[in-house]
C-alpha cells in the first residue's frame, strides 16, 4: 500500500493515511445550522416549563416537551473556557484552539463556541464577547465564534 509506514518491528506498527466520504443528517438541528447563514443564533424554550436552553435543542430534558425556537443575543460572557492543544481528525488543523461556555442574559443554560482572541492570557471569567460568523457558511459549528467585546 503506498504511503504505508513501518513504525516499530515487536510489536508489529504500521501507519498509512486514508480518507472516507462521510454523510451526517442534522434532522432536527437543521433550523440552527441555517439561522448560523442568516448570521443568527437559535437556542430553543420549553413551552411548558419556561425553560431557555442557550444549546439547541427540540426537546425539553426535564418534561420532555417539544421546544420552540428563540432568538439567541449576540452577545454574552465567558462562563469557562478551556485552550484545546489537541483535537480529533475534524479540526486537528485548528490547534491551539480556545473554546467557551458562552453566558447570556435571561437564557438558563450555556452555549458552547470557540472564541478568537489574539492573547489567550487576557481571557477572564465574566468577560463580555460577541458573536462573529463566517463569510461562507460550511455547515458546521464553527460558523459561528466569538471574540471579546
Amino acid at each position: 500500500m503506498a504511503g504505508k509506514k513501518l513504525i516499530k518491528i515487536d510489536p508489529l506498527i504500521v501507519e498509512w493515511n486514508y480518507t472516507t466520504e462521510y454523510r451526517h443528517s442534522y434532522a432536527q438541528d437543521s433550523p440552527f445550522f441555517k439561522a448560523l447563514g442568516e448570521n443568527r443564533l437559535l437556542g430553543s424554550m420549553c413551552p411548558q416549563c419556561k425553560y431557555k436552553y442557550g444549546t439547541y435543542r427540540k426537546y425539553c430534558m426535564y418534561c420532555g416537551s417539544e421546544t420552540e425556537d428563540i432568538a439567541l443575543p449576540l452577545k454574552g460572557k465567558v462562563h469557562s473556557f478551556t485552550t484545546c492543544y489537541y483535537s480529533g481528525e475534524s479540526f486537528k488543523n485548528d490547534v491551539p484552539f480556545t473554546l467557551v461556555l458562552v453566558e447570556f442574559p435571561d437564557i438558563d443554560s450555556l452555549f458552547m463556541s470557540r472564541l478568537y482572541i489574539e492573547d489567550i492570557k487576557k481571557i477572564k471569567i465574566g468577560m463580555e464577547i460577541t458573536a462573529k460568523f463566517k463569510k461562507f457558511q460550511d455547515f458546521t459549528v464553527n460558523d459561528v465564534y466569538f471574540v471579546p467585546v
